[in-house]
């Protein structure tokens, strides 16, 4: 016959058992967690060690542009990012003004009214066709489009913008598309049996609901296209001075800033490069604080 300690032993086993399984897959998980973050820190020492140093006051608020040193009575160079920090700014927000629209329209249209039909499939199919586009084609069809329309040579920051919203678009709709699929159909029942129309529906309670998702993903595909440099290199090219016209004239990009100074093959050069990219990293870690911060303010109160 089975003793009672003997019951309580085999009881004791599988308890024993799941504990060694959790105990191992969290060292697993630790170590995987360690090993990728070996990199990150790395990368993140080497900018911060090589570009630390290029950081002042001159070098955030001077261009690339020769000048007359009243001292010296020599002409100088600026060395400084101002303009290219100035043409990142207004690239970037001239994709968002393009690609947030079109994005949140899209999915809008694939969740409430496409419904998996005909259309919506075809749309969603090249919406994942465009995930996958590469950078290069998206500065090379905003290249030929302004050059059909304006000639040869033709070379202005709009077509920066639009070649970085060729990119973000499939974020912003596959994001807010995401967002709004989680919204609770019964919301949208309720709101039905009140008597409110579907596009009054979409605009107080599906958006509404699904808004802090949707801004974390628009923010998100901001950081994903703010450093491209090969669609910017080719569609928008490079420029020494300031230039706030997006509609007029090359703009240069610290993308397109970093790999020139870095091509300069110079001491001066390299120092400027790193110290770009170091300015690079922190606006890309500022948009995803913002995007943290943005979710937690739009997120729907429990309670």
């Amino acid at each position: 016959m089975t003793t009672a300690t003997e019951v309580r032993a085999s009881a004791l086993l599988p308890k024993r058992n799941r504990k060694l399984v959790d105990n191992l897959v969290t060292g697993v998980i630790w170590a995987a967690f360690a090993v990728v973050l070996i990199p990150l820190v790395w990368l993140l020492w080497v900018v911060i060690s090589n570009g630390v140093s290029a950081i002042n006051g001159k070098f955030l608020t001077n261009d690339m542009v020769q000048r007359l040193d009243p001292a010296t009575g020599k002409l100088v160079v600026g060395a400084g990012l101002k303009h290219a920090l100035i043409g990142t700014l207004l690239v970037t927000f001239g994709a968002i003004v393009i690609s947030v629209p079109i994005g949140l329209f899209t999915a809008i249209y694939l969740v409430e009214y496409a419904r998996g039909g005909r259309i919506g499939r075809i749309v969603t199919f090249l919406v994942d066709v465009m995930t996958g586009i590469p950078s290069i084609v998206a500065g090379l069809f905003a290249l030929a489009l302004f050059t059909l329309i304006f000639g040869v040579g033709t070379r202005m920051g709009i077509m920066g913008s639009i070649a970085l919203s060729l990119l973000m678009i499939p974020t912003v709709v596959r994001s807010a598309e995401e967002m709004m699929r989680l919204v609770p159909a019964d919301l949208r029942e309720a709101s039905y049996a009140l008597g409110v129309p579907k596009w009054r529906t979409i605009m107080k309670v599906v958006i509404p609901t699904s808004l802090a998702g949707i801004i974390t993903g628009i923010v998100l595909a901001i950081s994903r296209v703010i450093g491209e440099t090969a669609p910017l290199l080719v569609a928008v090219g490079t420029f020494e001075a300031v230039n706030t016209n997006l509609f007029s004239d090359r703009m240069m990009t610290l993308p397109v800033f970093i790999m020139s100074q870095y091509g300069a093959a110079t001491p001066e050069g390299y120092e400027r490069a790193w110290g770009g990219a170091l300015i690079l990293i922190v606006i890309v870690m500022l948009l995803n604080l913002a995007a943290r911060i943005i979710s937690k303010i739009f997120a729907p109160k429990k309670g």
